[in-house]
């Protein structure tokens, strides 16, 4: 990776955000000139994001923190369309109330790393449906189709690789890089955008926007992406066995937020600490170097400091005193972990252990909690569950005034009454 003059692009560098750029010495010489506005989008296909975009959200951040101007894209009008890169499948259609309850749900989380103004470096929030809404179809094919090229389309791999694997893919979603190239144009007309930064999977889409805005606006723009993000056990970044990892607290709780990113791998920990903490480079250094059981004390760091962005320091202190008391003092069950209400009633006349794990969100299924007490990985307030055909009921109930169900070491949720 070259050395940098700009200190946008010399962070995003040296922290690992940097994969591809378009023209990276010609947007360094501009970033180290004055502001730049830079854009990344975000479709309304969930309620919330996941931790899969945080790269994207720390980039920006990391934009307006070396003075630049975030703007932040939503995606209320190719939502509509959907897009192809990285699917197997078409996706789900979804209707306006529903793209509209979307927007209003993952707005909430970009005040948390973002200043939003009116200032030059304020960051801004665009709603891609004010330009593509009122499109009128045969005027956008002769002003924009024109320039993009079938066969450059079909070397992308967002949709090269669905035709190699025979999957289908509509002349709808074949439209999304389109529509995506047509965002960078506008918003470098309304708001003189220069970058657009994405996963590696977005490349092409990318480099449309780039041409396309050359081609249409005779204005020098760039691309820039971050390399794919995995663990180093493979799995996707945002993912767990019990489902996506949800940046909005309703949706997933601080607690067990600052769980997921205790439970990093050991050979995570540095690449993590680096992407999603603005902690100092050195003191991440020193981290990622301790050996052992130490490593530990470093993924508290990691959980602490993620969370704190998220969700602020009063919920990453109760997210650790929480952690402290159930795992380091005997097995406790602290009043903030994940809670369930059960009908008294039900308790009263008793309760499948195994329906009750599923209840819970500690297993999928039947079958998951039974192998799971199989395997000696089921516990009711603190003790194995040794039979699958056991009931649950209100004599279990502990002091505190709940019954503790723990799916191994880290997994824990309260049951109460109500």
């Amino acid at each position: 990776m070259p050395e940098f003059a700009s200190a946008f692009l010399r962070t995003l560098s040296e922290r690992g955000f940097i994969h591809q750029c378009t023209d990276a010495a010609a947007l360094d010489a501009r970033a180290s000139s004055g502001a730049v506005p830079a854009y990344i989008g975000f479709d309304a296909t969930a309620p919330s994001l996941h931790a899969g975009s945080l790269v994207q959200i720390m980039m920006l951040r990391w934009l307006q923190q070396t003075g630049h101007k975030p703007i932040v894209l939503m995606g209320g009008g190719t939502t509509r369309v959907g897009d192809p890169s990285g699917k197997d499948e078409s996706r789900q259609l979804l209707d306006d109330a529903a793209i509209e309850s979307n927007i209003a749900g993952i707005k909430q989380v970009f005040s948390r790393f973002l200043n939003f103004g009116d200032g030059p470096t304020d960051a801004i929030l665009v709603n891609n449906d004010a330009w593509l809404r009122g499109l009128r179809y045969v005027d956008f094919l002769r002003e924009v189709g024109r320039h993009f090229s079938i066969n450059r389309m079909l070397s992308f791999d967002s949709v090269r690789l669905r035709l190699e694997r025979e999957q289908p893919l509509s002349f709808l979603e074949f439209n999304y890089m389109i529509l995506q190239a047509y965002d960078f144009m506008e918003l470098n007309r309304r708001h003189g955008c220069a970058l657009q930064m994405g996963g590696s999977d977005q490349w092409g889409n990318i480099v449309n926007g780039v041409d396309l805005t050359r081609r249409m606006s005779d204005a020098e723009v760039f691309g820039l992406t971050t390399p794919l993000l995995t663990t180093a056990g493979g799995a996707k970044m945002g993912k767990t066995a019990g489902g996506a990892v949800w940046l909005n607290g309703d949706m997933l709780p601080p607690y067990d937020y600052w769980q997921y990113w205790r439970n990093a791998d050991d050979a995570d920990v540095g690449r993590f600490l680096r992407l999603f903490t603005t902690l100092d480079l050195a003191e991440i250094a020193r981290l990622e170097s301790l050996q052992g059981a130490e490593i530990n004390e470093a993924k508290k760091v990691l959980a602490n400091a993620a969370t704190r962005l998220l969700h602020g320091e009063e919920a990453a202190e109760r997210a650790a005193k929480t952690a402290a008391e159930t795992f380091v003092e005997g097995g406790g069950a602290s009043a903030d972990l994940p809670t369930i209400s059960v009908d008294g009633g039900r308790l009263a006349e008793g309760v499948g252990v195994l329906s009750l794990f599923v209840e819970a969100g500690l297993t999928a299924s039947n079958g998951e909690a039974r192998r799971l007490i199989k395997n000696g990985g089921a516990r009711l307030n603190d003790e194995k569950i040794a039979d699958d055909s056991r009931q649950v009921s209100m004599n279990d109930i502990a002091a505190n005034g709940a019954i503790k169900l723990s799916a191994g070491k880290k997994k824990h949720v309260l049951v109460r009454p109500n």
